[in-house]
């Protein structure tokens, strides 16, 4: 199977603001020495440049989205009842059913005529989230869309995995689109490869498996099958193999190329993985956006957070043509090139432990 990076168009949406949340309570790295030993965690995190993550106690997605879209709403002056999409996307959702995104259209306050659904992705969720809201908002079928991206891996991350447990952290972001005929066009391209979907996966709790009967990624006393299973040379061979395919077609796609990107914003994997795309696509570094010491890889929410904190903590406006690109789960891989023309960026928003958005 092979991909022609087809680049898809979308024309007359503009991104109005992001804002972001995290949770509470913090675990530095440092202390997983006491489970891999001093040394071992020490290379850990020179490797992965990650020193410590935000995790949730007993909060789930929902609530840190919630909380970011309270403050973006807010922060915009928007009128609730002008908001008639809105998408949560996630791989940590509240139930099996209902979908997380009928919740939280309700606990917003939206009103119902909102058409709510939930997208299921990870690492590329962000902009797959983009692109699924912006295709809404270019016929005006929809007029402004409210995208809840986040995720809670730390629910699902056992703290005997070393390839994991130091890495993954926790976040909750909103982003708000608009239909804008004056808007720049948008580029978008996306791609698929579901051949890699058992090198990062967790295969129990599904309708495949909910008794927890495969044992394929178990190993004793490291997880289980309700546990998230990584494997990291694959998925740093998979994602050198496509990501750098993904940027030069975007690049080709418009016009001035590299040089009329202002940022670069990937997926914040982990250091050792953005350092080696970096320099094999010869990107300039001051250009592309690395921040993953205080936070780790947050998955579909990393994106967002990335520019959040980039931003830093008293948020402001910002422009600029951003290239911003998911890559990982699935094999699934996303990137888009968007003008940044005055975005709002919220404040940073810390949230305390809840479980408020019970359907119950």
């Amino acid at each position: 199977m092979t991909s022609n990076n087809h680049v898809r168009w979308v024309k007359n949406v503009r991104i109005k603001g992001l804002a972001c949340s995290l949770p509470e309570k913090v675990e530095e790295v440092a202390c997983l020495g006491e489970v891999f030993g001093t040394d071992s965690v020490a290379k850990i995190i020179g490797s992965t440049g990650v020193e410590r993550r935000h995790v949730v106690t007993d909060e789930c997605s929902s609530d840190l989205c919630f909380a970011a879209a309270e403050q973006l709403i807010a922060d915009l002056g928007i009128d609730r009842s002008s908001i008639d999409t809105l998408i949560f996307v996630s791989q940590t959702h509240d139930y099996t059913l209902p979908a997380t995104a009928c919740v939280l259209q309700e606990r917003l306050g939206l009103p119902m005529h909102t058409a709510a659904f939930d997208v299921a992705m990870g690492c590329s969720g962000y902009v797959y989230g983009l692109w699924t809201a912006a295709s809404l908002l270019s016929g005006g079928g929809s007029k402004r869309a409210l995208l809840l991206v986040g995720d809670t891996i730390s629910k699902i991350v056992s703290p005997a995995d070393r390839a994991v447990a130091a890495l993954f952290g926790d976040a909750g972001t909103a982003t708000l689109l608009e239909h804008d005929p004056q808007a720049p066009d948008m580029s978008f391209v996306m791609g698929t490869d579901g051949r890699g979907a058992q090198n990062l996966v967790v295969p129990a709790g599904g309708y495949r498996d909910r008794s927890g009967n495969s044992v394929h990624t178990s190993e004793e006393g490291v997880r289980g099958p309700y546990d998230l299973y990584m494997n990291g040379a694959e998925i740093f061979a998979f994602t050198l193999a496509r990501v750098p395919a993904l940027v030069s077609a975007l690049h080709e796609a418009n016009a001035a190329g590299e040089q009329a990107i202002d940022k670069y914003v990937f997926h914040q994997a982990n250091r050792f993985m953005l350092d080696h795309l970096v320099k094999r696509m010869k990107l300039e570094r001051e250009k592309v956006v690395l921040d993953v010491r205080d936070v780790g890889n947050t998955s579909c929410a990393s994106i967002p957070l990335a520019i959040s904190l980039h931003q830093g903590k008293t948020g402001g406006h910002v422009s600029g043509r951003f290239m911003l690109a998911g890559f990982g789960v699935g094999y699934s891989w996303a990137g888009c090139v968007a003008e940044f023309d005055n975005v709002w960026i919220s404040p940073l928003t810390v949230t305390s432990g809840n479980s408020a958005g019970s359907a119950s």
